[in-house]
């Protein structure tokens, strides 16, 4: 860059503005409205060239993945998001908080991205750096127009583009409430430069308005929005010359006052349950953000506040450089007034996020720095600038260091960018810089753990698990990938969890689950019976050994176990179903009817109590309407489950008397529980063969009954297999099944 003279608005050496006590006027008309024609080419060029260096930074994000941190709260796990643009999900973006911050319009685009984009990372990835590149544009026009000063606004934008500390609020998905709110951030900036110029202009002011509210409801950090403002009234504008200036400033930014205590009250409100207050961090993190902005290496993914807090000498040495740093600003205030403006802009948009109010355990974090940092870059430009011109050639040796710094601080912005690309990446960046917080590491380890679970490199996922020497820790994972479908994941961590501690009946528990949902019914049998060892009086571990003990075929033991449960505890619907479906397989069929109203009392929704209600009047020879009529309700309450599907299948295609049969809903529903199941269930094979018999269609009841009982065979279930080679003799001599077996 070849720096311009001083006012590219101007064509005589009228000078920029200094700021109150410069004695100062600004032209009428300064910055890149006035250019002259024949300079308007280096605006265009600039311009292009800054959206050309976003792209070259963040670019490659296109290729890049979700990250397993928010993510999933606003985009791949949130079902409201994934219905995508409608009335109701609107409402519920203005209404909800989600990861504990209220902020709707980034809600609302998250939820346009989806209906574009699908789960297809890189369009959510495209769209934050196309925010961050207008916000990088709107910055340099909006510089350019409170200073007419083209090279020192355009490397102020340059800086603000591509900074290694930008890749955190550009390439991760979560944060693009930094870039959306940054946007409308400028957008209200320049809203207020217009009506400067026009005070009475009620329609500007509303534009004003406008703007921050958009800004408030994509991040509440904008909050300081008003406090900016009277910075620039200071310096550029020249407004606030005196402090009898003061109160006329202040009462024309009311309406913006009560719209950041509106906000303000919202925020707090939606971040209750986490805020805590750690005041020592905003000295410490306000000195490391210089640092950071200097000389940006080692950066990384949060800095977790340290086992043991903050050390009194970092804040020592912290308050006491805060405090020079604002002295020397404050003496410079008529000679540079930049430096006291732009210094006030960082430590006043810092505030929101200073440690004052914390919502988490990150002491600070380069997601921070997005906005208030422009402050930092404007004061060390224009004071550099201004020392330039005491050198000799000054004016070639700044233009060199301006490119010789974009170049650097591309380099590492790409690089520190690369850092987001996927989890395994992510987590490993984030697992060096955090090992002196305990808990975050820990938290780190897992999320690492899990990313190379996910890519197939087991033994490595349990290299890190293994690091973790957390029992609690390792359970919740396996929760968390159990309720993600990751059984063989779970299973790993619950057999971790218990090498740290062997007596954990909810672990026992929650592995027995996990084997359960795999088929491994012995396996799981074995970890239940060691739950209710640690704890006998463990009501839901005997009801899981109830469950598969049934599955087991052991209906007697299931009963006992079942038993056990209810008298640990009457008042859970599960128990009493569970407990009246093992007295069905055992033909006590009136203490299954009985035990299915109990559930029923408890919980008149619940769909399996019905179904297996109906099941038990039909095999008990009840009233055969109400049977159907209990499976009709089972299907309402859940349309989708293959077990009442069958249910009721089996019914119509059996029962005795023509008036309760109807062989093709029989087909109907038995064939949608077979696809559901994949074929690979001979128990609704079984009722599908009988359901063809009944509509006449012997040939399929034949082909259908002759699958299930290979299944049957292959399963190691023989009382099952007798069963269908007696109906196999039925469909083969032309009869139906009505006895109601």
């Amino acid at each position: 860059m070849t720096p311009e003279p001083e006012n590219m608005a101007a064509t005589t050496n009228a000078p920029v503005v200094a700021g109150a006590g410069a004695g100062g006027e600004r032209p009428a008309k300064q910055g890149f409205q006035s250019l002259p024609s024949g300079r308007a080419w280096r605006l265009t060029a600039i311009c292009i060239s800054l959206v050309v260096l976003v792209i070259a930074v963040f670019g490659q994000t296109a290729n890049f993945g979700f990250i397993d941190r928010d993510d999933p709260d606003y985009v791949y796990h949130n079902p409201v998001v994934q219905k995508g643009l409608s009335l109701s999900s609107i409402e519920w973006a203005f209404t909800h908080s989600v990861s504990a911050h209220w902020h709707p319009l980034t809600v609302i685009l998250f939820m346009t991205e989806y209906q574009c984009f699908g789960m297809w990372p890189g369009g959510y990835h495209l769209v934050n750096v196309l925010l961050h590149a207008a916000a990088v544009v709107l910055l340099f026009l909006l510089l350019l127009e409170l200073t007419g000063v083209l090279w020192r606004s355009a490397f102020v934008a340059a800086v603000f583009a591509i900074h290694p500390l930008r890749a955190e609020s550009v390439a991760w998905i979560a944060e693009c409430k930094d870039v959306l709110s940054g946007v409308f951030f400028m957008l209200t900036l320049w809203a207020y430069v217009r009506y400067v110029r026009r005070p009475k202009s009620k329609g500007r002011y509303a534009i004003i308005l406008l703007w921050f509210a958009l800004g408030l409801m994509s991040k509440a950090m904008v909050v300081t929005v008003p406090f900016v403002l009277l910075l620039l009234d200071y310096w550029p504008l020249a407004r606030l010359r005196s402090p009898a200036d003061l109160p006329r400033l202040l009462f024309e930014k009311a309406p913006l006052f009560i719209l950041c205590l509106l906000s303000s009250m919202v925020a707090v409100f939606a971040n209750a349950s986490n805020a805590s207050s750690h005041p020592a961090n905003a000295p410490v993190a306000g000195i490391a953000y210089i640092r950071m902005l200097l000389f940006p290496v080692g950066l990384a993914p949060g800095y977790p506040i340290p086992d043991g807090g903050v050390p009194s000498w970092e804040l020592f040495n912290s308050i006491l450089l805060l405090a020079a740093l604002t002295t020397v600003a404050w003496f410079l205030r008529r000679a540079q007034p930049w430096l006291v403006m732009g210094w006030l802009w960082y430590l006043g948009m810092l505030l929101p996020v200073s440690g004052i109010l914390q919502t988490s355990n990150t002491e600070y974090a380069d997601r921070y720095t997005y906005l208030p940092q422009i402050g930092l870059c404007i004061a060390g430009t224009w004071m550099i600038a201004d020392w330039a011109k005491l050198w000799r050639h000054g004016r070639t040796i700044l233009g060199i260091a301006a490119a010789a710094v974009t170049v650097v601080l591309a380099i590492g912005g790409w690089r520190q960018t690369s850092y987001w690309r996927d989890n395994v990446t992510y987590w490993t960046r984030s697992l060096k810089y955090i090992q002196h917080n305990v808990t975050a590491a820990t938290d780190a380890a897992g999320g690492l753990g899990d990313a190379l679970f996910q890519r197939g490199q087991t033994q490595e996922a349990m290299a890190v698990f293994r690091t973790i020497q957390d029992a609690g820790f390792l359970d919740g994972l396996g929760a968390a990938a159990a309720s993600n479908g990751k059984m063989e994941e779970a299973v790993a961590l619950y057999r971790l969890s218990l090498q740290l501690d062997f007596t954990s009946a909810r672990t026992y528990n929650n592995l027995g689950d996990a084997l359960y949902q795999q088929g491994h019914f012995d396996q799981a049998l074995l970890e239940f019976r060691q739950a209710v060892r640690f704890e006998p009086s463990y009501a839901i571990a005997f009801n899981n050994m109830g469950n598969t003990l049934i599955e087991l075929g052991r209906a007697g033991e299931a009963v006992d176990a079942l038993r056990r449960a209810v008298a640990l505890d009457s008042s859970t619907v599960e128990v009493h179903n569970n407990l009246g479906n093992a007295l069905l397989q055992l033909g006590r069929t009136d203490e299954a009817i009985t035990e299915c109203r109990e559930a029923l009392k408890i919980d008149p929704n619940y769909a399996n109590a019905h179904a297996n209600l109906g099941n038990a009047l039909f095999r008990g020879g009840g009233d055969i309407e109400e049977a159907i009529s209990e499976c009709r309700t089972a299907l309402r309450i859940a349309p989708a489950n293959t077990g009442i599907q069958n249910i009721l299948a089996w019914i119509l295609a059996t029962a005795p008397g023509q008036n309760f049969r109807n062989g093709p809903e029989a087909v109907q529903l038995a064939a949608s529980a077979s696809v559901s199941t994949g074929g690979h269930d001979p128990g609704i094979l079984r009722t599908l063969a009988a359901a063809y018999a009944q509509t006449g269609d012997f040939s399929d009841a034949l082909k259908t009954a002759q699958g299930a009982l290979q299944l049957a065979t292959s399963q190691s279930n023989p009382t099952l297999a007798n069963v269908i080679s007696a109906d196999i003799k039925l469909y083969q001599a032309g009869f139906t099944i009505e006895d109601g077996r």
